[in-house]
């Protein structure tokens, strides 16, 4: 029986909410944690980005690809939309998985 992996588009933001960014992992718990850890140089590190605020299940890599850059392509306001619509309280989703 073959059972496809499952990707995560995700948006994380920093306390005050005024950054935000968004990514694909398979393993979005662990990913999250890294954040939180800031274990690894990265932008989530540098902007103090340790709280994931959105997230979105995708079956393929490549469709987790393509929504990550369609969600980065989109404004500012289409990102906050997201949130909103799926977290209006904008809490850290982190244990949710």
């Amino acid at each position: 029986m073959f059972i496809e992996k499952q990707y995560y588009v995700y948006m994380m933001t920093d306390a005050k909410h005024s950054t935000l960014n968004t990514g694909v992992s398979s393993n979005l718990k662990v990913r999250v944690w890294q954040h939180k850890g800031k274990f690894v140089e990265s932008f989530t590190k540098r902007y103090h980005v340790e709280m994931r605020v959105y997230y979105e299940v995708s079956n393929g890599v490549e469709g987790a690809i393509a929504r990550e850059k369609q969600i980065k392509a989109g404004s500012r306001q289409d990102k906050i939309d997201l949130i909103n619509k799926m977290n209006p309280e904008w809490r850290d989703l982190y244990e949710e998985l």
